[in-house]
């Protein structure tokens, strides 16, 4: 539904918010503009970086973005792979800003919780139901962006009402549980017929030994799908994910969405500014350095399809140094003015999601049957594609800057 200024869950102290003209008074403007720059990232999938990078395939330049526009494969991480991390990790800061606004308010914890359990829901629907726009009936599936956060959701809710060190406890169980869990599944053997389940026999990114048991659909997350998404209606039975992805992969999301509450709380606590960015830089070094650690040596590889625990400290190392980043400029320094464009997009991050999954075919299709595909190869055939895209984007953020004109927020 729309809301209107303030948005509770981004309430924070006065002595931080003086922002420039543009901005409302109420709120910590680094998270919107952090999230406002994950959902640039994903919206930007529409410049297709990888069909200049094609086009173009000398140029290491185009390289370079198309990488950082693209999943890796398996292991490791680019740019790309950092909006969904990124986006949880976001929903962790927001809570504590969130569950104050509601006490302030008078709201009960089991109301609260009520309302936390019913977002929960409707992030899971509207998952399956963006994922089912091109189906011939309801994709159930869990493991998209949407959904992996609202399974997770009443649980972080629930913590966040915890102490401190009861969620560092609960963090750690999740990671060590998560971990053993998948090694106590047994690994594939030399026998495993890794082409039914729509991996090259030759893939490179088979790992052996203890790493072994993360491996692509041969782990515990892809068997507990081929039993938990065959219990809904499907056209055919489901046998793997292409991309790896897992339904399972929200428990560590969960993990990631705890990071971020431990942000959050760093953040409107009542310590020195410098004190907090300390803190969030210390936290980005050692989730890296811990992740990094666990990969090299054989524990565990940083995979974000399957969300390993090693990618939810490695990346989560890497959102709080984002969320450093993002905080020191814009509400240390208070330099403001020009974060207003990811703003507007980070305040109304549910819209931007669903506008490119439901009308980004509906706009293209538009401008080319108004104007053709002439003013889109001004700079050539190689970058229709990168114009096409850009004017798509363009349109996006017109309709998002008129929602913030008219304080017209979508929020679940």
């Amino acid at each position: 539904m729309a809301t209107s200024f303030p948005h509770p869950a981004t309430l924070t102290r006065a002595d931080r918010l003086q922002p420039q003209t543009g901005f409302p008074s109420s709120r910590l403007m680094s998270i919107d503009a952090y999230r406002g720059f994950v959902m640039f990232l994903m919206a930007a999938e529409l410049l297709q970086f990888s069909r200049l990078h094609e086009a173009l395939p000398d140029s290491s330049f185009w390289e370079f973005l198309a990488y950082q526009q693209s999943h890796v494969d398996w292991a490791g991480c680019s740019l790309h792979d950092l909006i969904q991390p990124s986006f949880s990790f976001l929903v962790g800061v927001a809570l504590p800003y969130s569950m104050a606004s509601r006490a302030d308010l008078g709201t009960s914890a089991r109301s609260q919780f009520i309302r936390a359990l019913r977002r929960s829901l409707v992030l899971v629907f509207l998952g399956i139901f963006l994922r089912s726009i091109h189906s011939t009936q309801t994709n159930f599936t869990f493991e998209d962006t949407l959904t992996q956060i609202g399974l997770g959701y009443p649980f972080l809710f629930l913590l966040g009402r915890a102490s401190t060190r009861t969620q560092w406890l609960a963090l750690a169980s999740i990671l060590v549980g998560y971990w053993l869990a998948f090694v106590l599944y047994p690994a594939p053997t030399s026998a495993f017929n890794y082409e039914a389940v729509g991996v090259p026999a030759d893939w490179p990114n088979h790992y052996t030994g203890l790493s072994a048991h993360f491996n692509k659909n041969s782990n515990l997350a892809w068997a507990f799908d081929t039993w938990f998404l065959n219990l809904f209606p499907r056209s055919s039975a489901f046998l793997f994910n292409r991309g790896g992805y897992a339904t399972l992969s929200f428990i560590p999301t969960l993990g990631t969405m705890l990071l971020g509450l431990q942000a959050g709380q760093w953040v409107r606590s009542d310590q020195s500014n410098r004190l907090i960015v300390r803190y969030l830089v210390a936290a980005g070094a050692v989730g890296i350095f811990l992740g990094i650690m666990l990969h090299v040596t054989g524990i565990c590889p940083i995979v974000k399809r399957i969300w390993t625990p090693a990618w939810t400290l490695f990346s989560g190392g890497w959102c709080f140094w984002l969320m450093a980043l993002f905080y020191t400029v814009i509400d240390v320094m208070k330099r403001r003015n020009w974060a207003f464009f990811l703003t507007v997009i980070g305040m109304n991050s549910i819209a931007i999601y669903c506008l490119v999954h439901l009308i980004d075919g509906f706009i293209i299709s538009s401008f080319y049957i108004h104007f053709g595909h002439a003013p889109f190869q001004t700079l050539g055939p190689a970058f229709e594609p990168l114009l096409i895209g850009a004017a798509t984007l363009g349109t996006f953020y017109v309709i998002l800057l008129w929602m913030y004109r008219r304080k017209l927020f979508i929020r679940v």
